[in-house]
């Protein structure tokens, strides 16, 4: 493992990466981890690249273990991974994190992006010793998707020259998270490591539909609407039992250790698994509901405001959400 340095107190000069790079530059010069593309049938990329500009195409390379041979290697991981959980009732985690979570562990308000995740850095401070923790707790028994592609890990090598002579902050990146998981004993590894979009399209395929069909489904988020959730699902012929229980919609990064009892105890105790929607802090409540209630607990994210038919609260379709099946059958019965 490389040498790595810790984040200095005082908050100047606290990249992650030494010159040397990271743990991340590791586990690619290893051969540990490979850049390959998350190449994925049923889906259907083109309209959010068409959306976006032309450089998101590069976000379907990502991070694949030496021990995964394909991307759909993935979607079967995930879906063994998620009916032993709810078989076997085993608390199974899977958390994603991006853009915003990687300047939130870099300490900085840049985590505040369509939602309010942090008052403050004095904030995001404070509540850094909890999310520590649940990074550990994560690593050990639950999932990480990170996002990561060649370009979300090179900014900083690219910068480097300009940050250092003008004093700044090193930009957040995917390799200064790595680093971060690293330092604080939540490493990333072949065990605990999914693709970002894999969750992404495991949410919205016809083999998650299936999994849950007859389950409790608990809903952890700060917005429900029955109706179209109900539809979401029937699309593929699969009737969950819907149950909703209401979040905040802000600042849960930073406010768990005040909420979290309240929230634990309105979880329905037989539920079979629960799809969380809480930003940053997403993590906190994936990692307490499970473990709690030794159940499945996913970070679903933006597919949330997919079931709800509120995508503009994402201000559009995101990479790996939409799929050709799911449009030739949306007029499914309720």
């Amino acid at each position: 493992m490389p040498s790595l340095r810790k984040r200095g107190a005082g908050g100047e000069d606290e990249g992650f990466m030494n010159k040397n790079g990271g743990y991340l530059d590791e586990c690619l010069r290893s051969g540990e981890f490979r850049f390959a593309r998350l190449d994925l049938p049923d889906i259907d990329n083109q309209p959010v690249i068409d959306a976006n500009v032309p450089e998101i195409v590069e976000q379907e390379t990502c991070l694949f273990h030496q021990s995964v041979a394909k991307a759909t290697d993935y979607a079967e991981l995930l879906d063994g991974y998620l009916c032993r959980g709810m078989e076997g009732k085993l608390p199974s985690p899977v958390v994603r994190f991006a853009d915003g979570e990687y300047a939130f562990y870099n300490f900085t308000l840049g985590c505040n992006g369509l939602y309010k995740q942090a008052e403050s850095v004095a904030a995001i401070r404070r509540a850094m010793p909890m999310h520590i923790e649940a990074l550990k707790r994560l690593a050990a028994r639950g999932r990480l998707a990170p996002l990561v592609f060649p370009d979300n890990i090179e900014l900083n090598r690219r910068n480097g020259l300009l940050s250092f002579f003008k004093r700044f902050k090193k930009a957040p990146t995917a390799s200064s998270f790595w680093d971060f998981l690293c330092l604080n004993g939540a490493a990333i590894n072949g065990s605990n490591y999914l693709p970002f979009y894999a969750v992404y399209a495991y949410l919205t395929s016809e083999a998650f539909a299936r999994a849950v069909d007859g389950k409790r489904l608990c809903i952890l988020n700060s917005e429900y609407n029955p109706e179209m959730c109900r539809r979401w699902f029937a699309v593929f012929s699969s009737r969950p039992e819907i149950v909703f229980t209401e979040i905040p919609a802000e600042y849960v990064a930073t406010r768990w250790d005040k909420i979290r009892e309240d929230i634990l105890k309105r979880v329905p105790p037989d539920a079979d698994l629960c799809l969380a929607g809480a930003g940053v802090g997403a993590l906190m409540i994936c990692v307490d509901v499970a473990e709690r209630f030794s159940i499945p607990v996913i970070d679903a994210g933006h597919i949330l405001n997919m079931m709800n038919g509120r995508e503009d609260k994402s201000n559009g379709a995101r990479m790996y959400t939409i799929r050709n099946s799911r449009r030739l059958l949306s007029g499914a019965a309720i």
